[in-house]
């Protein structure tokens, strides 16, 4: 029995650790301290999106008991019923009374006018959605042939932005995704700073050779003996040195 109980103890927490990985494959669940850190950030998300919940399902229940009315009217109206039949339906002729009522037109023309600037919008919205999408699929495939990723990985990544996403709609920004922001602006930068290095210690080599081949003929005579050998010349300053380096870079 005990055995049974640890297995399943086991294949649950091997569970929980998939289901945060899918959620964050940059997640290092191996770190105890960062593996908290995403399984805490994970239950605060849950904590704001059912908070969310709790307060428009309060706003939508104090509006059905102030009026059951309006309670049948969004039911009938999501079974099917015609929307304007229902609003008679439910609270009588008085909602035509009211639209044609003159004392009333500027508050139906402002209302109908923030109608159809939210119609328009949408539509706009809709088509920009619809173009960028088509755009968004040939940067992907051309993203996953350049860098030869699987499925699984393209999946991966746009999961990883999906969340950055709806975080910042919420207003919620995890760790993990600050930390790769970061990695991302700084790139271009530590490249640069990596290459500079690298340059630096290729003329410090080339410097510390040539140092080396000077001091090694240093005060050695020609082995023929001959008196119109050369005068060993002076071996040149680490700056001169450095200097010719810079010349020639």
């Amino acid at each position: 029995m005990a055995e049974a109980n640890n297995q399943e103890v086991k294949s649950r927490r091997d569970a929980l650790r998939e289901r945060m990985l899918k959620r964050n494959p940059e997640l290092n669940v191996d770190d105890p301290e960062a593996y908290s850190g995403g399984i805490s950030d994970y239950l605060d998300e849950l904590d704001g999106q059912l908070s969310g919940y709790k307060e428009r399902e309060e706003k939508f229940t104090n509006m059905f008991n102030a009026d059951p009315r309006s309670a049948h009217f969004i039911t009938n109206w999501h079974q099917g019923s015609d929307p304007a039949v229902e609003l008679v339906r439910q609270f009588g002729t008085g909602i035509k009374d009211a639209i044609d009522d003159p004392e009333r037109q500027e508050e139906i023309a402002a209302a109908n006018k923030e109608y159809v600037e939210r119609v328009a919008k949408s539509k706009e919205l809709e088509e920009e959605f619809d173009k960028n999408l088509d755009t968004t699929l040939e940067t992907v495939d051309a993203f996953q042939q350049e860098n030869g990723l699987s499925d699984d990985e393209v999946d991966q990544v746009m999961a990883f932005l999906e969340n950055i996403m709806l975080d910042g709609i919420v207003g919620k920004y995890s760790r993990e995704s600050m930390e790769m922001a970061r990695k991302a602006l700084n790139h271009d930068t530590d490249v640069e700073d990596a290459a500079q290095e690298a340059e630096v210690r290729g003329k410090n080599t080339r410097v510390k050779e040539e140092l080396r081949k000077r001091k090694d003929t240093d005060g050695i005579s020609a082995l023929d003996g001959t008196p119109n050998t050369p005068k060993q010349q002076r071996p040149k300053s680490i700056l001169q040195l450095a200097r010719e380096e810079e010349i020639g870079a």
